[in-house]
């Protein structure tokens, strides 16, 4: 599937905002996504996800993941866009909840994980209504995440290796501060919140 979601009702996805995020207070009333919570929940397995922090003039990418060190199910929706001629595209966005009061040191939303007992509630559309479902759109329990803060590489699609998610080292620490030192620039007003939180481009 495609990162993004894209309502079915869209005339031209061109002209539609992607929507990473579904915001789990309101997903039931936003016309995008009351469809998908009511018949089309999936599940996106990973083994953890990268927040950035801010630090002043710049900001400090982490890799957050369950402490026990089993896989995630992310909470999602689907939808798929049919166009004029047939055509079909799939496409999925993530659900995020207000960030339990650990996690919330590094984002002030998180994307909603589903516990594996869960997984057939969340999953079954017809068993499980969108009510039932609803009851599930919370935070990770504090401690049950945990992270460690890893080198800028990551902000380039080029890197793509395990080094991505170690640890970084106090040497890196020391070479990556100065470099941003230098690229610093006044700030710029920061600008109004968006529907995804400023969370589209990390997962």
């Amino acid at each position: 599937m495609r990162w993004g979601l894209i309502p079915a009702w869209a005339k031209d996805p061109q002209q539609i905002s992607l929507m990473f995020n579904a915001r789990s207070e309101t997903v039931l009333d936003k016309p995008a996504f009351k469809n998908a919570i009511k018949r089309r929940r999936c599940l996106v397995p990973a083994d953890g996800y990268y927040e950035w922090q801010d630090a002043g003039n710049s900001k400090r990418p982490h890799f957050i993941h369950r402490r026990d060190g089993q896989p995630i199910g992310f909470a999602a929706l689907a939808e798929t866009w049919v166009g004029p001629n047939g055509e079909e595209l799939d496409t999925v966005a993530i659900v995020t909840a207000a960030a339990s009061a650990d996690l919330a040191e590094l984002h002030h939303r998180v994307p909603v994980t589903i516990a594996p007992g869960d997984f057939e509630r969340w999953l079954d559309c017809g068993g499980w209504d969108e009510e039932a479902a609803m009851a599930l759109l919370g935070p990770p329990a504090i401690g049950e995440f945990v992270w460690h803060r890893v080198s800028r590489r990551v902000n380039r699609a080029a890197n793509d290796d395990a080094q991505l998610i170690l640890p970084i080292t106090a040497e890196q620490m020391a070479a990556e501060e100065p470099a941003v030192a230098k690229k610093a620039a006044p700030r710029k007003p920061a600008p109004a919140a968006s529907e995804d939180d400023g969370q589209g481009s990390l997962f």
